[in-house]
């Protein structure tokens, strides 16, 4: 298994289905990742940090099998963000 270690660009939806498969860009290259693509799109956006493990395919595309996001996920930044107020702790 190899890692890459790079920033997050052009990140879209290929397939729609139970589990979606979403292509990425880590830095220069092409990757695909299907196997926990609803985590990652709930936790990566466009330009945060990331290393990813994974293989090349036979089209020189990059899968992912395990990913890590560099920093604050997105949706921990959205949740700080939140127009709603935090519950007070007692």
């Amino acid at each position: 298994m190899k890692t890459i270690r790079g920033t997050v660009s052009k990140i879209r939806i290929i397939k729609m289905t139970a589990s979606p498969l979403v292509y990425f860009k880590l830095g220069e290259t092409n990757c695909l990742i299907a196997a926990h693509s609803l985590s990652f799109l709930a936790e990566a956006a466009e330009g945060c940090e990331m290393v990813v493990g994974g293989k090349f395919n036979s089209r020189n595309q990059f899968v992912c099998r395990r990913y890590a996001v560099i920093g604050k996920p997105q949706i921990v930044i959205e949740y700080e963000k939140s127009m709603y107020p935090h519950r007070k702790r007692v």
